[in-house]
C-alpha cells in the first residue's frame, strides 16, 4: 500500500517547502562534484521531486559503444539524491536497483525524473524514470533513510528543517 503524504495546507507552506527544495538543490549543485563533473544539468526540482539531464560524451561509453551503465545508474541515483533530499534533511540512500530497457547512445541527451512514491518516519522511496525523449532506456528505484541533521533551515517554521517535528 503506498502511503500518501499529507497535503500542503496552504499556499505559504506549498511556497516554503518548494524554497526549501530550491535551497536544498542549491546546496547539492555546489557540494556534489559527480553532478559537475558529468555535465549533469538541474532542470527542476520540487519537495521529494527532481528532474536532471546529463548528455552521454564520449568517455561515457562502454565496449559495445552504448551510454555505460554507470553513467545511467549515476545520472538517476542523482535525481534521486535531489528529490530525496528536497525536505532539507540529511538522506542517503539505503538500497537502489535499476532495470534497463533500451540502451543510450553517445550524444545522446538523457532526463532522469525522480518522484516519490512513499515517505514515512525516516525512510523513503523514489522512482527515477531515465529517458531520451520520449523512450524510456532505464527504470530506477531508491529507498532512502533519513540520517539525522538538516542542511537548509526554513525560516518561517523558526529555524526548524521542513520535515522535523515542531515543538
Amino acid at each position: 500500500m503506498t502511503e500518501i503524504a499529507e497535503p500542503v495546507s496552504s499556499a505559504e507552506d506549498t511556497a516554503s517547502a518548494q524554497n526549501v527544495a530550491e535551497r536544498a538543490a542549491a546546496h547539492i549543485v555546489a557540494s556534489d562534484t559527480a553532478f559537475r563533473h558529468f555535465g549533469m544539468e538541474l532542470i527542476t526540482v520540487a519537495p521529494g521531486a527532481a528532474t536532471l539531464a546529463m548528455t552521454i560524451a564520449d568517455d561515457m561509453t562502454n565496449g559495445h559503444d552504448t551510454a555505460h551503465g554507470g553513467m545511467i545508474f549515476t545520472l538517476a541515483d542523482t535525481a534521486f539524491a535531489f528529490a530525496c533530499n528536497a525536505y532539507g534533511l540529511k538522506t542517503v540512500a539505503a538500497q537502489c536497483s535499476i532495470t534497463f530497457v533500451r540502451p543510450g547512445r553517445r550524444g545522446d541527451r538523457l532526463v532522469a525524473r525522480a518522484r516519490e512514491i512513499s515517505r514515512a518516519g525516516r525512510n523513503g522511496i523514489y522512482d527515477v524514470t531515465v529517458s531520451v525523449g520520449d523512450t524510456v532506456i532505464a527504470e530506477f528505484r531508491g529507498h532512502s533513510r533519513t540520517i539525522g541533521g538538516s542542511f537548509v533551515e526554513d525560516a518561517s517554521k523558526n529555524g526548524a528543517p521542513v520535515g522535523a517535528p515542531q515543538s
